[in-house]
């Protein structure tokens, strides 16, 4: 009767175990699809702005100010008056001047009937499709940087809880799961921006606007410079989704030796 009394109670805890596994492997499953795609879209932002399809707006150092303060904008010297370029073509005659002096002529009538046009009005510059700006890129860079953060975070934790649960219900697949866990947990450490608190020694996956604007190597010539640059933005964002799909396959065979043992399937 007591042997009965216990296999039943062990069942119940297996039970309890099990509809405990599911709910961490679906938040685990959520979170790790938002990871990736916060991961995607700042690999994005960096070769948009890398490639030149979205410009920078201004300086690094100049990226937060406004407009200079007490500063007078300066007198628009272009075109010049055009008393000046019509003055060498008066002529007593009433011959038509040609060739250069006609074009000299013309170029003066077109500046008198419309003085405040400027050669930037006459080309305007086209930008990236849709109106994306870069201001609108650094606010896309945040949020994903905060979510990024976050859900890399509850990713990590959701593992942990998985394991925990493993060992106390004796569901199997400990070697799995504590792989996964691990994975995660070096995945977590690399996506954090430590370059803001170590003072840009050691960098982060994660970087700001104002970083992307920087970018210290990207103006020099050099190969050694190059592939700095590019191991910043590019190998190191490679190196944490490896550690982020390795992590996601373990916990994968971890869940089906727990099926398997429990002769689920």
């Amino acid at each position: 009767m007591d042997e009965n009394q216990t296999r039943q109670n062990n069942l119940l805890d297996t039970t309890d175990c099990l509809e405990a596994v599911g709910i961490f492997r679906g938040w685990k499953n959520a979170f790790f699809v938002i990871v990736i795609l916060c991961l995607l879209l700042l690999q994005a932002s960096f070769w948009l702005v890398d490639t030149g399809y979205i410009k920078s707006e201004g300086k690094p150092e100049t990226l937060q100010v406004i407009a200079p303060p007490m500063i007078k904008p300066q007198p628009n010297i272009w075109p010049p008056p055009a008393k000046d370029l019509v003055k060498p073509l008066k002529n007593d005659s009433k011959e038509q001047p040609t060739g250069e002096a006609a074009e000299i002529k013309k170029a003066a009538e077109e500046a008198v009937a419309e003085p405040n046009k400027t050669p930037q009005q006459a080309t305007p510059k086209t930008g990236f499709p849709f109106g994306l700006s870069f201001k609108h890129l650094s606010w896309a860079i945040r949020l994903a940087n905060g979510l990024l953060i976050l859900s890399a975070i509850l990713y990590c934790l959701s593992m942990l809880f998985s394991l925990k649960v493993s060992l106390i219900g004796r569901l199997g697949g400990i070697n799995h799961i504590s792989r996964a866990f691990f994975l995660s947990l070096i995945m977590v450490i690399l996506l954090l921006p430590w370059q803001i608190v170590f003072d840009g020694i050691i960098p982060g996956v994660i970087y700001t606007p104002y970083e992307l604007v920087k970018q210290p190597f990207a103006e020099q010539s050099s190969i050694f410079a190059i592939t700095i640059h590019y191991l910043r933005f590019t190998g190191y964002w490679l190196l944490a989704v490896l550690f982020l799909i390795f992590a996601q396959l373990r916990s994968g065979r971890w869940t089906k030796s727990v099926l398997r043992r429990l002769e689920v399937i």
